[in-house]
């Protein structure tokens, strides 16, 4: 006895089935997976990640980055300060590379003021050592770009005798892309300038 064939249209609409089942699943999957995705993001960017001593990679918990831009931008400009005013002999070079990168065009321009009027050739030839010893930030953080006016204390020692001077500056910040550790802050100060330089007098 001859096994009767199946029916062609019985056929079709299992297949027609199946393949609607295939598709309805890997649409709940592809749903369920960018879903997952998307909370991981989330998590992603309420997180920040630190570099330990020993090389692990520690997440930090943020709070809001309007609590944090204060803390934020003074710690940025205390740094550039002491690389672009901190300097010997055996630094210098190190440390303008490294407040280079927390400014713009603007803090270039100084440096190579600063260069064409010997002040580097001076610190090398008199073996001078230059070094901060207060820094205080005023920040107006109203809206981008950040104004500021920094004080910087910082005292000249020549081997026989100190001279202590007080330095003004100014200029904005803008946010930029992070970048460890050339600029750790995501801040780039702009508009860079030296305002008034004055030579303190011995208290003795």
């Amino acid at each position: 006895m001859k096994t009767p064939y199946t029916h062609i249209y019985k056929v079709l609409r299992l297949n027609r089935f199946i393949v609607l089942c295939v598709l309805l699943m890997a649409f709940f999957s592809s749903i369920i997976s960018l879903y997952q995705v998307r909370q991981v993001q989330q998590d992603f960017l309420n997180k920040a990640f630190a570099i330990s001593p020993d090389g692990a990679v520690l997440p930090l918990e943020l709070v809001s980055q309007k609590d944090q831009i204060g803390v934020e931008v003074k710690s940025h400009l205390d740094q550039f300060h002491r690389y672009f005013y901190g300097l010997n002999t055996s630094n210098y070079k190190e440390n303008i590379a490294k407040a280079l990168w927390l400014g713009n065009s603007s803090v270039d321009q100084v440096y190579r003021q600063k260069k064409a009027d010997g002040v580097y050739n001076r610190l090398l030839q008199y073996s001078l050592v230059q070094r901060v010893t207060k820094i205080e930030s005023t920040v107006n953080l109203a809206g981008a770009p950040y104004s500021f006016e920094v004080t910087t204390w910082f005292e000249i020692n020549r081997g026989s005798s100190t001279e202590k001077y007080q330095l003004v500056t100014s200029g904005e910040l803008i946010r930029v892309e992070r970048s460890f550790p050339n600029n750790p802050h995501g801040l780039l100060i702009t508009n860079f300038f030296e305002n008034q330089l004055i030579k303190q007098r011995d208290e003795n």
